[in-house]
């Protein structure tokens, strides 16, 4: 019999060690080394995943760049089209795709709306979590139905594999990693050691039989993907799906896509039959209101190849406890404090005393620098107690010298402001070179300072 043989891993990055230590030197976190057993058994070919016979072998030599045959891959259209754009156009044949978020967000609800809209495609969905009667209620809540949907609860990835063989589906689901284990680890299910190990065997499966894969996956307190760093190393896409739960409004965001932007995101409404496909974000990210309130200024963002138009909404009041605070939901408090500074130096307002509170209506999260201006005009539209007009818009980035900048493809930010209604935009002079006004209907405001912007806004 061979000798045991442990190691001890990280939980939260994965990180290996011979030994037993407090502190993780890869990620600083404490008390999250585990012994796990890595003493791996040999692999026959009755229980691992194996490449048909009908499958030809992949040659290992090298060959030249210029001698090896290319042919652009045919993407599976699904009839969900915030999916498509997210992933670059479609799924990818031999791709593994893994999807993350928090509890109850809606992972597994998506993933089956997917599996049963698949016409004319054998799906098979694999729960390691739910029961086949809880995923059939879950179902029949869907408009969406179809019988090439398989459903399997099975954990073990080599009776997995064995289904695989017999169903032979063309899309694979697997809800979720953390919940397979493989019987060449000894260690339990959900470990770094079982989590890396499954996703082998699958991304192995992937790449031979060219069948896409979905895995989701369970996510830190932090709001990172759990198990180890090379979990996300290991697949071609990550998709982050995102939202407050006890709203309606999810998100589904790309931060790694092997073939596609990582620029794009999909918007969904929850509902009970469902998530239903938000086509013109815009329109629900700006509440429609009868009365001008101050503190609220619209800003024109791209999301990839997306324009939109969020609300940016502001408070501000005189510190009551001495310091004062700064505080913003969904935009970075740095770039707050920084455009705080640059109104109390550059443009004379003494914000100082102020506490400020910042929040992006719709519950996104903004990085886009042309959301400056619209940040600014709110805060002193509160400041001021004056309203903005609900149909002006701004897409300007803020300088340190109190200069409005030029921000990319402003054409499609102004027609995007001119399809929803808005009449005028606020714009840096700068991207007016090689700008035709002329096809725009849209009053444009065109200002090299913030000084200028605000006095024509406010007087």
């Amino acid at each position: 019999m061979a000798k045991i043989k442990t190691s001890y891993f990280c939980q939260s990055c994965g990180a290996q060690s011979a030994k037993w230590i407090g502190k993780c030197p890869a990620c600083g976190e404490w008390n999250t080394y585990v012994e796990e057993v890595v003493q791996r058994e040999e692999v026959t070919p009755t229980t691992a995943w194996k490449v048909g016979s009908s499958t030809a072998q992949v040659s290992n030599k090298p060959k030249p760049i210029a001698d090896i045959s290319f042919q652009e891959q045919q993407r599976v259209v699904t009839q969900d089209q915030e999916l498509n754009r997210v992933l670059g156009g479609g799924i990818v044949p031999g791709s593994m795709v893994l999807i993350g978020g928090e509890p109850g967000i809606g992972k597994s609800t998506l993933m089956l709306q997917i599996a049963l809209s698949l016409r004319g495609m054998k799906v098979l969905y694999v729960s390691g979590e739910e029961s086949e009667q809880q995923i059939k209620m879950r179902a029949e809540r869907l408009t969406a139905q179809t019988s090439d949907c398989f459903i399997l609860t099975e954990t073990g990835t080599q009776n997995i594999f064995k289904q695989i063989e017999m169903v032979r589906p063309q899309v694979l689901i697997i809800d979720s990693i953390q919940t397979l284990h493989s019987s060449f680890i000894e260690s339990g299910a959900g470990s770094v050691s079982q989590v890396r190990e499954c996703t082998a065997e699958l991304l192995k499966f992937a790449k031979e039989s060219g069948t896409p894969v979905f895995l989701i996956g369970h996510i830190t307190k932090e709001g990172n993907l759990a198990g180890p760093k090379i979990l996300e190393h290991m697949v071609d896409t990550v998709l982050q799906f995102e939202g407050d739960r006890h709203m309606t409004y999810r998100i589904l965001r790309t931060t790694k896509n092997r073939f596609g932007s990582t620029s794009e995101l999909g918007i969904y409404e929850m509902l009970g039959t469902g998530l239903r496909e938000v086509s013109n974000p815009s329109e629900i990210l700006i509440s429609q209101r009868e009365d001008a309130f101050s503190g609220i200024a619209i800003g024109a963002t791209l999301e990839g190849n997306r324009p939109l138009l969020i609300e940016v909404q502001s408070l501000v009041t005189p510190a009551t406890y001495g310091t004062p605070q700064r505080t913003s939901t969904g935009y970075d408090a740095k770039r707050l404090n920084m455009l705080l500074a640059v109104l109390e130096k550059r443009g004379g307002y003494r914000l100082g005393a102020q506490d400020v509170f910042l929040n992006i209506a719709g519950g996104l999260k903004v990085e886009d620098p042309a959301l400056d201006l619209a940040v600014c005009a709110s805060i002193l539209s509160s400041f001021e107690d004056m309203a903005i007009p609900s149909t002006a818009a701004f897409a300007a980035e803020v300088g340190l010298g109190g200069e409005v900048r030029a921000v990319n493809r402003v054409e499609n930010r102004i027609s995007e402001a001119e399809k929803l209604g808005f009449t005028d935009i606020y714009i840096s002079k700068y991207n007016k070179k090689g700008l035709d006004f002329s096809k725009f209907s849209i009053n444009i405001h065109a200002f090299g300072r913030l000084e200028e912007v605000f006095s024509n806004l406010f007087g």
